[in-house]
């Protein structure tokens, strides 16, 4: 199980296809993960205030401290 305490960030994107190339690769060798997602923020836009439709939603990805490493492996293997 990841939490606070034993996570590491391992890569944000704005990308919901690069996120799920990240889990695909992920899950295909057996690191466990997790995603925080943040995005459809309030702000001011040219047609004044509200939802910008224009914002992207961030994903951040998330691995145990201890399989960080291995993770980086593979990730700049896959690339």
């Amino acid at each position: 199980m990841i939490t606070i305490f034993n996570r590491k960030e391992l890569f944000i994107t704005y990308s919901l296809e690069k996120q799920a190339e990240i889990r695909n690769l992920l899950s295909a060798h057996k690191i466990e993960y997790t995603i925080s997602t943040m995005g459809n923020t309030w702000k001011a836009n040219s047609r004044g205030f509200g939802i910008n439709t224009l914002a992207q939603i961030e994903y951040k990805i998330y691995v145990k401290k201890e399989d960080y490493e291995k993770a980086v492996f593979f990730l700049n293997a896959d690339t």
